[in-house]
């Protein structure tokens, strides 16, 4: 390790006055930088031809004038004279070029060392804005510091990059072209990649962790806690990172060999064993050289660069001082979990821990800790509704514990209730029953009991509206104590919804009028997708989310992916991101934990204190007919309307037709007929024995006025009954269920379910009851709802018209033993007995005693005390002896040969139904007799 790394890793925590990284621009450093152009070359010297010949013409015109030859040596004046004034140019110029050099050479030294100067500034701009690890340690005041662009990109080392400075002029000489070719690129700068590239550092395994550790450090001291969250193995030097703690940011994660990145891992750096290819989320790869040198690979470019490394005890010295500055700066840590107790004792009261709002009337509550202070919530100025999410296990019912308990502790019954709805186990307000405040619980145990606490509140708004209206009041803070702020907790709100389809309506109906009549409603689910609707949401502004897996649901509650960057050890359960209206973004809540002694003590200070419950208490599941019978009535039950809190009596109305009920067995259908015969003043029944069915049946058609018709499994009647006497008795109340409104009638039938021949029936009366059916699938079968199923209804508990109804109980009549008619005799006159058989018919001539003759024996005829008998097969084969039978109205005919009836008989009309043992006694065309025949 390099004595500047071990320098700048010690100075983190030991040099509070380090000199500042970098230095003002040096004036004059916005001109652009540019090169003289080359002198212009001179032009060439030529010889001066002219001066040097007019001497030489000169001189032999003398000569010719004087003849003498001293006159010619003037002509070599002349070129003497040419060469000097040639050699004089030629020098003249090669001063001029070496003067032109030099002042070249002198503009590239001032370019030079601009360049030069411009390098450093634009080296230490840049150090300035990214720096290393080295560079922290340098300026202290640059840790947690906002630079824009700084937590975009991760220092990965320093070498060579493009530079922005420029170097014009020059005319393109190699001097010139090698100075704009330094100027282009700049050494010892940032060496940078995108924070989010993922880095994966391959080499020797002591140099690789070194290299890592500087790496995170500097993500450590370029972003605070909640900005970056630091995600490393448990039990590690990291621990004491303040980051490790972090509610929410980016998350830094450090991985072994031989892991996979997890998908959330927003920052990866990742340790790879030598040989080993980098995971593929690390775009970003550096391999380790000798001499604290690497070579990067990113973008598809390689790039040999310095690395800084540093040991685990130097880690150790800047994860203290990061704490430190931590606690200094940001409070107490997040993982210190307050006792609401304690934190209720240094706040005083709730209407000294936040705002009261509305003139006193807020509900500010103490929910955690936020900085090292209580963090308060207010249910009336933050809402007036809040909405709730985070996975199972992240803390979520611990907060709507301590919220309530904190409201509780704070307020008066007389100010704020609560209904509690629990569907996810019925377990978790168990602790809160024992506080006055509470008006009831309601669990998923017991889902019919929750839908119908939840309609309830319908009724309770109609309530608050009309208590309003009558103090003349806007909304609850204007009128005393005349009404509590009513507080609606719901835990897994999805669950709810799905039980009932109403939810959704009647809590978007909460949610828009609640702020005014005092209701708030907390609604708290595993998943916001498919929980809330848009409705709901767009009326409760306070969210609070604790951790979840998809970051849809964090961007539909908070707007941001905060929450599902959340951490998911067990010492981070109870973090919590709380976003209000006023809010930019999210709060980061450590939740308070409410003990169960807290509780208790509550309670004890508001004991024997009454509040108003929002509904009525569920119908019985037994109603005896004396607690309700009103006399010249017919009283049916109890019916259930949780909407209007209102359980009126269903009765039968004497104008009615008649009622229908369906019902698998032991549901009840008897014991109603049973209550409605014991208040009619004049009862019909009709039973399900087939003959005593058939003869009530037949006689409806004589039925007083006012008469009431009692039919107790007419499906099992129907089936009993042999087809035809099953049609005619279909047929027959079929028709009495028509004419009972202009006869004054009212008939009531029960079934166990609506087949072919029931439904004809059912559907001309205009009332049905629904009592417990064997499956979901039987109750729509039988014009029921879906929703209205309830498995193990108690008896007599159904449905009518969508409202839950428990019928009245009577216990059952006495049974009373049916009269057994005595068996039928034949006078002295002839008889002839139609049987099955021989051997039938032998029996019964033998108890009527009399000697019997088969209708085929050539001696047989109807004579007094004569008994001929014989099969229907045999009989219609003696059609005189048939006929004689016929006219002499002895004609006896066996129940068992029914089949044959009209072909043996002659009679077209169906004859009253007879049982096995019975037989029809024919005198005449139609008069028909059921009798008994002798056993």
């Amino acid at each position: 390790m390099s004595p500047r790394t071990r320098r700048s890793a010690s100075a983190v925590a030991d040099d509070p006055a380090a000199p500042p990284a970098g230095a003002a621009a040096p004036p004059g450093d916005d001109e652009p930088l540019t090169l003289p152009p080359a002198p212009a070359a001179p032009p060439p010297m030529s010889l001066p031809l002219a001066s040097a010949l007019i001497p030489v013409v000169g001189a032999v015109g003398l000569w010719l004038f004087t003849r003498s030859p001293y006159a010619l040596w003037f002509a070599a004046l002349g070129p003497l004279m040419a060469i000097g004034a040639l050699w004089d140019g030629r020098r003249t110029l090669r001063r001029g070029r070496r003067a032109a050099r030099r002042e070249a050479e002198a503009a590239r030294t001032r370019v030079g060392a601009q360049l030069a100067r411009r390098h450093a500034h634009e080296r230490a701009a840049r150090w300035a804005r990214h720096p290393d690890l080295h560079g922290y340690a340098r300026d202290h005041a640059e840790i947690w510091r906002g630079v824009p662009g700084r937590g975009d990109v991760l220092v990965v080392g320093r070498g060579e990059s493009a530079s922005d400075v420029r170097v014009g002029g020059g005319d393109g000489d190699p001097a010139t072209l090698e100075m704009q070719r330094r100027a282009r690129r700049i050494d010892d700068v940032p060496a940078a990649v995108p924070l989010t590239a993922g880095v994966a550092v391959i080499g020797p395994e002591v140099a690789a962790r070194a290299v890592v550790r500087a790496l995170a450090l500097q993500v450590l001291c370029m972003l605070p806690p909640g900005e970056v969250r630091l995600v490393a193995p448990e039990g590690t030097d990291w621990d004491a990172a303040p980051h490790r703690d972090a509610v929410g940011g980016r998350m830094l994660w450090l991985g072994e060999p031989g892991q996979a990145v997890p998908r959330e891992a927003d920052i990866p750096l990742v340790r790879v064993a030598e040989g080993a290819p980098p995971p593929p989320r690390c775009t970003a790869v550096l391999t380790l050289l000798p001499v604290g040198r690497a070579r990067l690979d990113h973008g598809g470019t390689a790039t040999d660069i310095g690395v800084e490394a540093v040991s685990a005890a130097q880690t150790a010295r800047v994860l203290a001082a990061l704490a430190a500055r931590a606690e200094a700066s940001l409070g107490r840590r997040p993982d210190m979990t307050a006792d609401l107790h304690d934190l209720l004792r240094d706040a005083g009261t709730a209407r000294d821990a936040g705002t009261a709002g509305e003139g006193g009337r807020g509900l500010p509550a103490v929910v955690g800790t936020c900085g090292g202070t209580a963090a308060v919530v207010d249910l009336v100025d933050d809402g007036p509704h809040a909405v709730v999410i985070g996975v199972t296990g992240s803390g979520k019912s611990e907060l709507l514990l301590t919220w309530v308990s904190a409201l509780a502790a704070t307020r008066t019954p007389a100010e704020v209730t609560f209904l509690l709805v629990d569907f996810k186990g019925g377990r978790a307000f168990d602790a809160l029953t024992v506080l006055p405040h509470v008006t009831g619980v309601v669990t998923d145990l017991d889902v019919a009991g929750a839908v119908r606490a939840v309609e309830s509140i319908r009724a309770e708004l109609l309530h608050r509206e009309r208590v309003l209206a009558a103090a003349g009041a806007r909304d609850v803070s204007e009128c005393g104590t005349l009404l509590p702020r009513l507080v609606i907790v719901v835990d897994e709100f999805a669950a709810l919804a799905a039980a009932h389809s109403a939810v959704h309506e009647l809590f978007a109906d909460i949610v828009a009028r609640g702020r005014a009549l005092g209701v708030h409603a907390i609604m708290a689910s595993q998943r916001a997708a498919g929980a809330f609707r848009e409705a709901v949401l767009a009326n409760a502004p306070l969210r609070i989310a604790l951790r979840v897996t998809d970051a849809g649901d964090s961007r539909t509650v908070l707007g941001g992916d905060e929450a599902a960057r959340l951490s998911g050890r067990a010492a981070d359960r109870g973090i919590a991101l709380v976003r209000r209206a006023a809010d930019s973004a999210a709060e980061p809540v450590r939740v308070a934990l409410a003990s169960p002694a807290l509780i208790a003590g509550i309670a004890a200070r508001h004991d024997g204190a009454v509040v108003r419950a929002p509904w009525l208490p569920a119908l019985p599941e037994l109603l005896p007919l004396g607690a309700v019978h009103r006399p010249g009535r017919i009283i049916l039950g109890r019916v259930d309307e949780p909407a209007r809190q209102a359980q009126p009596l269903l009765e039968l109305p004497a104008a009615a037709a008649g009622l229908a009920v369906l019902g698998r067995g032991g549901s009840g259908r008897s014991t109603l007929i049973h209550a409605v015969a014991a208040q009619a003043a004049e009862a019909i029944v009709v039973p399900a024995d087939p003959e005593a069915g058939w003869d009530a049946v037949a006689a409806l058609e004589h039925a007083p006025r006012g008469a009431v018709v009692l039919v107790d499994d007419l499906d099992l009647l129907l089936a009993r009954l042999p087809a035809d006497h099953a049609a005619a008795v279909r047929d027959r109340l079929e028709l009495c269920a028509r004419e009972a409104r202009s006869r004054g009638v009212r008939l009531v039938v029960t079934a166990a379910r609506a087949s072919a021949g029931v439904a004809r029936i059912v559907d001309l009366l205009a009332d049905r009851v629904l009592l417990a059916h064997e499956s979901r699938a039987d109750l729509v079968a039988a014009g029921g709802d879906a929703a209205d199923f309830v498995a193990g209804a108690v008896p007599g508990r159904g449905v009518h018209a969508r409202r839950v109804v428990q019928l009245v109980h009577v216990d059952p009549p006495a049974p009373t033993r049916r009269r057994t008619p005595s068996p039928w005799h034949p006078g002295p006159g002839p008889v002839a007995l139609v049987a099955p058989a021989a051997s039938a018919a032998a029996a019964v001539t033998a108890a009527w005693g009399r000697a019997g003759v088969s209708v085929d024996d050539p001696a047989a005829a109807l004579v007094a005390g004569a008994v001929v008998h014989g099969t229907p097969e045999q009989w219609v084969g003696q059609w005189r002896l048939l006929s004689e039978a016929r006219a002499a109205g002895c004609l006896v005919v066996a129940a068992a040969c029914g089949p044959d009836f009209r072909a043996v008989t002659g009679v077209r009309a169906l004859p009253p139904y007879a049982a096995p043992g019975r037989a029809w006694l024919v005198r005449g065309e139609g008069d028909v007799t059921r009798i008994v025949l002798p056993a």
